[in-house]
């Protein structure tokens, strides 16, 4: 797994190695410029030539240590300066000097007819990093237009100047970077849109700033992210609960989905089956008589119970939530008086593991008394909202939800007592105090059903009995994967949610080879 820092988080790590383990700041930006001018080599012919553009804080300082080292190894450069060379940091005036005295060239006073990326190969962005909280204007603006128009490659120190370090908000304006080096870790603007595409692809470098092995006092008290992390493939394998060798269908989980609707069969036939596919040992599907032959044809392993009326319902409702391990309900399910007598039935009589998505949030969020219960549950519930029920539910806008993915799952998770799987291109996972960034999937995964196909992996992998939040993520992880291997046999432009679903098994395999996730007792 991959330890995310906000902005703020980083800056209290580079104070704690500089204050608390007495490691000069020099030695730090050494570092920085030492990783940049590595990537700088990796981008340019020996003959070419890079051009610096730098502001007046430590971002330049490390731009302008870099140019210094790439003279050392053949590269010639030169450094605009944008800004007041009197408002330049400490660090950044030792480093402008040392650039002064080996005559590297300095130009001064930007104006956009500029020819000063003539013939260059490569621009270097070290206006601002990851320290900008402000809106870009004036001649920052200008100079970040000029550097976008240019036919050069882009290459951002820490992070494109114009983009939120904590949000990935596009703050007025930002460079569009091919690459960029970042130090220590990654930050939410590398992960989240438009700052990811922003960023091009990203490469991180240790510095000396030591992380896990020496935690700031008080970092937890941070305001959004610093124990935010992300996962890859190779993390799957541990997400996962062991398989046991002497397991049975009951033993594996019992999965309750209650889902589906006068002609939405296949919201709970897509769910039903990504749960089987997920490992879980029996799945039950409570849904509308009209739906048994669908699901029955679509999902023959399925156990499917069927009702007509609230008051046959009753009675098979209570007999299914006893046998469940976990419930799931809201695909598929519509909004009617039944519906929302089946969500307040479950949420006053079931205790257990609950997961609740599409339609059985659009009830939640046209009822409060509803909601209400779902606060008030013991062990929390597992909410998967994308942006439009996820503005339903708090009242608040998509726009300002998106400007603050981090800190808007979070808040609501923490707020309400839940568990909050945001989904959009980036789906946040909160449980109120951990924070996880999914960096799998694409945008084939962008089709009627892939929700409910989550919703199942979901079901199925809580079944076998981690705990929620890991549940969470491990689903999130898997369903972007599955995803991944769907656009690579389909496209990512004919995909379609079935598709994703079938896809699980092939990573669950790749996991399988992996390690062992067997256990002998």
């Amino acid at each position: 797994m991959e330890q995310i820092l906000t902005a703020e988080g980083m800056r209290r790590y580079e104070t704690h190695a500089i204050k608390e383990l007495g490691i000069p700041d020099l030695v730090l930006m050494e570092r920085a410029a030492l990783a940049v001018a590595d990537e700088i080599e990796k981008h340019i012919s020996p003959c070419g030539f890079v051009l610096f553009v730098c502001g007046t804080g430590n971002n330049a300082g490390d731009g302008f240590a870099a140019a210094r080292i790439l003279l050392e190894r053949g590269i010639a450069s030169k450094i605009l300066q944008v800004g007041d060379p009197l408002k330049m940091s400490d660090a950044c005036r030792i480093q402008r000097q040392i650039c002064e005295n080996l005559h590297i060239p300095i130009l001064e006073n930007f104006h956009p007819e500029t020819d000063a990326a003539q013939d260059c190969s490569l621009i270097v962005d070290a206006l601002f990093g990851i320290g900008l909280s402000r809106k870009i204007e004036g001649t920052y603006a200008e100079v970040i237009s000029w550097m976008n128009r240019q036919p050069a490659k882009k290459l951002a120190v820490d992070l494109p100047s114009g983009i939120s370090a904590d949000t990935g908000q596009i703050l007025g304006t930002a460079v569009n970077a091919d690459s960029t080096v970042t130090f220590a870790a990654r930050k939410p603007g590398h992960i989240l849109f438009p700052g990811s595409s922003c960023a091009g692809t990203v490469v991180c470098r240790p510095i000396g700033i030591p992380l896990s092995r020496h935690p700031v006092t008080g970092l937890k008290d941070v305001k959004a992210a610093e124990n935010a992390f992300t996962c890859t493939s190779d993390d799957l394998p541990g997400l996962l609960p062991p398989r046991k060798a002497h397991g049975n269908k009951g033993t594996c989980g019992k999965v309750l989905l209650i889902a589906g609707s006068e002609g939405m069969s296949g919201a709970a036939c897509l769910a039903a089956r990504a749960a089987y596919r997920s490992g879980c040992g029996l799945v039950r599907v409570f849904t509308p008589e009209c739906n048994r032959i669908p699901v029955q044809i679509s999902i023959p392993e399925a156990i499917v119970t069927t009702y007509n009326e609230t008051l046959q319902a009753e009675e098979k409702l209570k007999d299914a939530l006893s046998w469940a391990d976990v419930c799931g309900i809201g695909p598929g399910l519509g909004t009617s008086q039944t519906a929302r007598w089946l969500l307040q039935y479950v949420l006053r009589n079931y205790s257990g593991p609950l997961v609740l998505d599409a339609d059985g949030l659009n009830l939640l969020a046209a009822d409060p008394e509803l909601f209400v219960l779902v606060c008030q549950r013991k062990d929390p519930a597992i909410l998967t909202p994308h942006l439009g029920e996820m503005a339903r539910l708090t009242g608040k806008s998509v726009r300002t939800i998106s400007e603050d993915l981090i800190d808007s799952c979070r808040s609501f998770a923490s707020q309400h007592h839940l568990i909050c799987v945001q989904k959009d291109a980036r789906t946040v996972v909160s449980d109120g105090s951990h924070v996880f960034l999914n960096t799998t999937g694409n945008s084939g995964m962008a089709t009627g059903g892939s929700g409910d196909v989550l919703t199942g992996i979901l079901l199925g992998l809580l079944a076998q009995r981690p705990t929620p939040f890991e549940s969470a993520v491990a689903a999130v992880t898997l369903h972007g994967l599955a995803g991944d291997a769907a656009a690579s046999s389909r496209s990512s432009y004919s995909m379609m949610a079935g598709d994703i679903a079938e896809q699980v098994g092939t990573v669950l395999l790749d996991a399988e080879n992996q390690t062992n996730l067997f256990q002998l007792s």
